[in-house]
């Protein structure tokens, strides 16, 4: 498949895994999830490397955040890393990455992805992405939706439409976040999948949908592609002035959800969004009592719980004990401790908030 690219979306901030997760090191170069040796971004560029190898990949980051994603991702040329100037969600940075990538190849097929998900059946995560391609060829957009497992009211669902060919459908809609006996609902139909925010197109329809939803995308992407053509600093500076001015939307808000032709792949690959300490508690493995927890801690009457003791300073391994608790989460750093009750890991975020307006370094 010599006309397909991977574009890794990489410039999150990772807000719901603070402590271990901060604004200079996000979650995405973080090791983390079960047995986790290398970075999440590099299991992500290693799932999709058959189909496309490193120079035929792309990753969007924030020009902050640059230096430790090539940091995970070694093997990656220089050439691959866009350096978004300002954060302006993924509509800008996937029709940013789309027009350069057609520069290169006007023929070229995008599978658009998340650098920060788990994938445990990864040859089928291939097979659904071949697959993927094979549609956008026509000039069809297409997403993958994950086969729910249970109601889960975390996630963005995706309504499944009428049959387009074996194993894929139209998109009916989009779904916000539903309530639990809404997605208990969603459930028991079958007639619903995850959004897991993954989009395969051509570079040319991703495009002409950006021309027709958002044209002042499409006006400030024609103005970078003018300017490249006088040269790579009339390129950076047209790229700068851009962005500034963009509006901050997702790619689901922009295009998805007015594309009047959007196939879905329903997939079964293990998959997992990995958005919380307490989706690392879920996916780990478990003593007797339900604990997530190195050897070196000690539980006593507890249950249910997650230690994670990531401090890297020498000698700064400690012990952690936890004597008649259940269903928490202790994460340690070198300079930070979290306690959490696993069901509001979510709010997490809220002490990032609170950080910074106490103007502490988050």
């Amino acid at each position: 498949m010599s006309q397909a690219f991977a574009l890794i979306l990489a410039g999150g901030s990772g807000t719901r895994f603070w402590p271990a997760s901060r604004t200079t090191r996000p979650k995405q170069v973080l090791a983390i999830g079960p047995g986790a040796k290398d970075p999440l971004i590099a299991r992500t560029a290693r799932r999709i490397e058959a189909l496309c190898p490193p120079e035929r990949a792309y990753i969007a980051t924030g020009t902050s955040l640059v230096g430790v994603t090539r940091e995970a991702l070694p093997w990656f040329p220089e050439s691959s890393f866009l350096a978004e100037p300002v954060p302006r969600n993924t509509a800008a940075c996937i029709g940013w990455a789309s027009a350069i990538i057609k520069r290169r190849d006007p023929d070229a097929l995008i599978a658009a992805l998340p650098s920060d998900q788990l994938m445990d059946d990864e040859p089928a995560f291939r097979a659904a992405v071949a697959r993927a391609f094979h549609i956008a060829e026509s000039g069809t957009i297409v997403t993958m939706g994950i086969q729910p497992n249970r109601p889960e009211t975390g996630y963005g669902y995706i309504e499944l439409g009428s049959k387009l060919s074996a194993g894929v459908r139209r998109v009916a809609r989009f779904v916000e976040k539903p309530t639990r006996e809404v997605a208990e609902g969603y459930l028991a139909s079958g007639n619903y999948l995850w959004n897991a925010g993954m989009f395969f197109f051509r570079a040319q329809s991703m495009l002409d949908a950006i021309a027709t939803h958002m044209p002042d995308l499409a006006e400030g992407l024609e103005r970078i592609e003018a300017a490249a053509k006088v040269g790579s600093e009339a390129e950076r500076a047209a790229t700068n002035a851009v962005f500034q001015d963009l509006e901050s939307i997702s790619i689901d808000y922009g295009i998805m959800e007015k594309v009047r032709e959007l196939a879905v792949i329903p997939a079964d690959v293990g998959w997992s969004d990995l958005g919380s300490w307490h989706t690392v508690w879920e996916l780990g493995s478990k003593d007797a009592q339900g604990n997530v927890a190195s050897d070196s801690a000690v539980l006593v009457d507890s249950q249910n719980n997650l230690i994670e003791d990531l401090r890297t300073v020498p000698g700064g391994k400690r012990i952690i004990a936890l004597v008649g608790l259940h269903d928490l989460c202790v994460v340690e750093t070198d300079d930070a401790l979290l306690i959490i009750p696993r069901e509001r890991c979510q709010d997490v975020r809220e002490v990032v908030d609170a950080l910074k307006r106490r103007g502490d370094p988050v």
